[in-house]
């Protein structure tokens, strides 16, 4: 697996030299602090940034950025393009926006790639994660990064658990990859582009581009009969 099966990098964010297509995609996660550790950029803020927004660290957001009126950033992060940023949003540093995204009221960014457009709007958690282009998480998602033993996690890529060397590893989502409310997925989750892991799930492993999840549970048998 690599990362180009999963992601297309795009050229809106100034960091492309460190997030190779050819590597297993995993390998990402550290390259967001070496890229946000990097001299290619510049911190930069808009004028008349709302009184509730607390700011700190290294930190450029672009100035089309729509901002709350109240919400936490901590650097370095870069923040691109139409971004909006809702109330409570709480970004923890190593943490990089893509145009057009929406970063959702009451929820936690840390070490994570976010591309373009993806929407996170709702009480989330994306710790040690990278969500593709049009990723969308459903309200309540939760992307957990570290196993009970906290041990190194694994990937599941073709059937065999590989080693990651990462004892923090949250999820990876590929383009246009959605997860329904109140989903949890596991240490080391991945989606190819365009799964689609339906609400209610408590998910790990791998799950294939184009490929459908549905927890086998009554409220979803249900759902499917009506």
């Amino acid at each position: 697996m690599k990362a180009s099966d999963l992601f297309d990098f795009p050229t809106s964010i100034p960091f492309s030299s460190f997030f190779d297509g050819g590597v297993e995609p995993w390998t990402w996660l550290s390259k967001i602090a070496e890229a946000l550790n990097s001299e290619c950029w510049e911190a930069s803020v808009p004028e008349n940034v709302p009184a509730g927004v607390h700011i700190e660290g290294k930190v450029f957001i672009h100035e089309s950025v729509k901002l709350p009126a109240y919400c936490v950033i901590q650097g370095p992060a870069w923040i691109g393009e139409g971004v909006e940023i809702r109330p409570g949003a709480y970004i923890r540093g190593k943490v990089i926006i893509g145009a057009g995204s929406v970063v959702g009221n009451s929820c936690e960014y840390k070490n994570c790639l976010l591309m373009e457009k993806t929407q996170t709007p709702h009480f989330s958690y994306i710790g040690d994660s990278i969500l593709g282009n049009g990723a969308h998480l459903g309200a309540g998602v939760i992307l957990s990064n570290l196993r009970l033993d906290q041990k190194e996690v694994k990937a599941l890529v073709n059937g065999l658990r590989v080693g990651t060397g990462l004892r923090k590893f949250g999820a990876l989502f590929g383009d246009a990859a959605e997860a329904g409310c109140n989903s949890v997925l596991n240490p080391g989750s991945i989606l190819g582009r365009r799964a689609l892991l339906g609400p209610l799930s408590c998910f790990t492993g791998t799950l294939g581009a184009d490929e459908i999840y549905l927890e086998k549970s009554e409220a979803f048998r249900q759902a499917r009969m009506d």
